[in-house]
């Protein structure tokens, strides 16, 4: 088994169809679900500077940390999510 990142992208103020929809597939992950993040307004810090990390299409607002054999497994689990712009999914490094 391998453990697998799941960065949401994309905000927007959720409906209760959405909630609903999230807290399903959320449920429906549990057995494989390491851990689950939210994340909160924050800083961007660049070579150019400190920016606000606007709540908007782009912005990483959660990470999930699940534990399946393969990317392509992984892969249909992200494509089940009720996302909202879009997630990437990444095979974390073994140490």
């Amino acid at each position: 088994m391998s453990k697998f990142v799941l960065a949401h992208i994309g905000f927007e103020q959720p409906t209760d169809e959405i909630m609903a929809a999230w807290m399903k597939w959320f449920e429906d992950i549990k057995e494989v679900t390491v851990e689950n993040i939210g994340l909160n307004p924050g800083k961007e810090v660049s070579a150019a500077g400190i920016n606000d990390i606007n709540f908007d299409a782009q912005v990483t607002t959660g990470l999930t940390i699940i534990e399946v054999n393969t990317l392509d497994e992984a892969v249909k689990i992200a494509q089940a999510c009720p996302s909202i712009t879009s997630i990437k999914v990444q095979e974390v490094r073994p140490h």
